[in-house]
């Protein structure tokens, strides 16, 4: 470990002269990526990056979050009021977008210890922190906070004893099994972490459980880390995490329509009826704090726990089942509710048809002051700079278009609704950009697909840093520093460890799920990125998640925010602006290369040495970089076919698509990257062979190889069309 961590160190020490900083000359190699004037877009993103302004960022979040606005909410729809007047504000074209989406809000919901007698516990209890010595939350009391409870989980009555399931992961229900616990007509309590939560539920459903309770444990994101909220940042005992169980590796968005858009007009006969919607679990789910938890925790018996196992608390963790038995409760209130994207556009004055698309989701579990409207501010200031350069007179060659989202933590549901309803004119869109819980720390991470990969290590070497030099450098010196390379992930975010790293410079991880580039990747193969700066954020998608612990531990004076808004900005202005599309596919093909290598391997392993052919998918992988390198030399000298390298561009990642989709989720398309199956937001990459391998399904795993090596085929023949 000591070899490799040296050498990683020395990679990532002699990145900054293999990968200089970009001068600010005119075009070819040394200038920016896609443009052959340099110096003319340097002065365009220099006016822009005067503009963010932390002061209006802090206003923006002071707004968005001073009422409790879950999607569909009077307070959701206020918010939505002032987005768009921010961005007909900027000279956006700006319309509110509804529509009537299948969702959920809690009528009743509650959680009572029936057994043993000398044990209590009614809950969900109220999230609140005590003052003390520490001036209490000043949002925690406003009654329109919605009592906790999961997204898409089913009404229903279940009492039953208690088995407790780490993560619930797929091992730990192994683990379960080779304990000899029998989990069928069980209730199964399970912490947050290590996977989607819908999966964990799925998951349960799988092995016959009667239902699930979730909770976070202080080991996770609570009091083991550092002092909790109010005095710190960490998770408070009474703090619960919501959070959409829905089964959206599947497929995201409404329910009810999958693979079209859930308009107002829509007759409900044209549905998919709830009950049949493969989205939506079948079994009570609902979430709990630690403090309503620890009583259960504390009074199981059974097999003591595995160390690894073991949480924060003070006692012993034991499997059960029983001898505590709980009674859930739930009833939900179901129904077609409205929801309002809103879209703001800057039309292209040469391109019009090409879209950049850039979004962000507004919709929260209760304030949202960090998941997602740090994002929505940052994005509401990126506007507040483009609006600027428009009344210079600057017009964007391709259309720009702002996306800001509702329903997301319900299931994606507002982006996917708008993807679907658009998939014709997306089919010439060059890009997604996407920010989510953009702030909640210093530590900047990113995502994307490879062919963007050294495109947005560009980008950050032309953002200052609110720490002094430029965002690379701090990002450059972050990675080194923790010497394996991987980036901090905020508790719930999406994973961001890539798969293959094969350039000796920053990482950027790879694209799976659990935000809105979800339907622009994965169905409609528009080449997406995901950007955010991350910390100890320990209140996620609880009531703490608000302004006031923003202003304390977030971003205090809002320089993050800025540095955010420019990030984006210039993402998009390079996009919109560049002559030739700054898309990296001999990176991308290098990094499929490795992803097949790392199944065959698997393959070996499962099926033994040589039962499983990936020689045509490796090959196709091999003719796709050749192809990479042999585009990327006219990316950076044609001057007279730019129109066809970017068609060759363009089409590349289009043919990564699957015509029948991935087996069993067909809405997912993208034979490289998808959620996993039973990961939900992590990437799994090429996962339609890898997923058959784990499934032990070796005749699926080669058709699966087989469909690879025709998609990569198809790209490069995409690339070589450019002669």
């Amino acid at each position: 470990m000591k070899i490799l961590t040296g050498l990683l160190l020395l990679l990532l020490s002699l990145s900054s002269e293999i990968f200089p900083a970009q001068d600010a000359g005119s075009g070819g190699p040394t200038g920016l990526l896609g443009f052959h004037n340099s110096a003319a877009e340097r002065k365009i993103e220099t006016q822009f990056l005067a503009v963010p302004d932390p002061a209006l960022a802090e206003e923006h979040l002071r707004v968005l979050t001073q009422a409790p606005h879950m999607a569909g909410s009077v307070e959701d729809k206020a918010t939505a009021d002032y987005v768009a007047r921010k961005f007909r504000e900027a000279g956006l074209e700006t319309e509110i977008v509804e529509y009537r989406v299948w969702m959920n809000y809690p009528l009743e919901i509650s959680v009572d210890v029936t057994a043993p007698a000398n044990v209590t516990m009614h809950g969900p209890s109220r999230e609140q922190v005590a003052s003390g010595l520490f001036q209490a939350d000043p949002f925690q009391e406003d009654s329109r906070i919605s009592i906790a409870f999961n997204g898409m989980a089913p009404s229903g009555d279940v009492e039953a004893e208690v088995v407790y399931a780490n993560y619930g992961t797929p091992e730990d229900f192994d683990r379960l099994e080779q304990a000899k616990v029998d989990v069928r007509g069980k209730i199964i309590l399970a912490r947050y972490g290590k996977s989607f939560r819908g999966v964990k539920a799925f998951v349960a459903q799988e092995h016959g459980a009667a239902g699930v309770i979730l909770y976070s444990d202080p080991a996770d994101d609570g009091f083991k880390h550092g002092d909790v909220y109010p005095r710190g940042p960490w998770r408070p005992d009474s703090a619960v995490q919501r959070g959409s169980v829905g089964y959206m590796f599947f497929y995201p968005g409404d329910p009810t329509t999958p693979g079209f858009a859930s308009l107002p007009s829509l007759p409900e006969n044209k549905r998919v009826p709830p009950e049949k919607a493969q989205q939506l679990p079948a079994i009570p789910i609902t979430p709990l704090s630690y403090k309503d938890i620890r009583p259960i925790l504390e009074s199981m018996s059974g097999t003591a726990a595995p160390a690894e196992w073991q949480g924060a608390g003070p006692f012993t963790y034991h499997l059960g089942p029983g001898p505590v038995r709980v009674k859930i409760h739930l009833k939900q209130d179901y129904q077609y509710r409205s929801i309002w994207d809103v879209i703001g556009r800057a039309q292209g004055s040469e391109m019009p048809a090409e879209w950049v698309v850039a979004g962000n989701h507004r919709d929260a579990w209760v304030y949202g002051a960090v998941d997602p409207n740090s994002g929505t501010a940052a994005m509401l200031e990126t506007v507040h700079g483009i609006g600027e350069l428009l009344r210079t007179g600057w017009r964007p060659k391709r259309s720009l278009v702002f996306g800001s989202w509702d329903a997301e933590e319900e299931g994606l549901i507002g982006s996917t609704e708008w993807g679907e309803q658009h998939a014709p004119e997306l089919e010439r869109a060059v890009a997604y950009l996407n920010m989510d819980a953009a702030v909640s720390g210093p530590d900047f991470s990113a995502a994307a697909v490879p062919s963007l990969k050294e495109f947005v290590r560009q980008v950050s070497r032309d953002v200052p840093s609110p720490v002094g030099g430029s965002l690379y450098e701090v990002w450059h010196s972050a990675a080194a520093g923790k010497a394996v390379g991987l980036q901090t992930e905020a508790i719930g975010s999406t994973a961001r460890i890539p798969a293959a790293q094969l350039r000796p410079d920053v990482p950027v991880g790879d694209l799976g799920s659990g935000s809105d580039y979800t339907v622009f990747l994965q169905h409609l193969g528009i080449p997406s990125t995901d950007v955010s700066t991350n910390g100890p954020y320990g209140v996620y998608h609880s009531a703490f998640d608000d302004f006031a612990w923003f202003k304390k531990f977030g971003d205090p004076e809002f320089r993050y925010e800025q540095q955010m808004a420019r990030v984006f900005g210039l993402e998009a202005l390079r996009l919109t602006d560049c002559d030739v599309l700054p898309f990296d596919f001999e990176e991308y093909a290098n990094e499929i290369g490795v992803y097949i290598r790392d199944a065959e391997g698997k393959a070996d392993r499962r099926f033994g040495k040589g039962s499983l052919s990936l020689d045509a998918a490796d090959k196709a992988a091999r003719r796709f970089a050749a192809a990479g390198a042999d585009i990327m030399m006219k990316q950076q000298h044609e001057t007279k076919e730019v129109g066809r390298v970017n068609r060759a561009l363009h089409d590349a990642e289009r043919a990564l698509l699957l015509p029948e989709g991935l087996p069993g989720r067909p809405w997912f398309r993208h034979a490289i990257y998808a959620p996993g199956r039973y990961t939900g937001y992590a990437a799994v990459v090429i996962p339609g062979v890898n997923e058959a391998l784990d499934s032990g399904d070796r005749d699926l795993a080669q058709r699966e190889a087989a469909a690879l090596a025709a998609v990569l085929n198809r790209a490069a023949e995409a690339l070589e069309s450019v002669h």
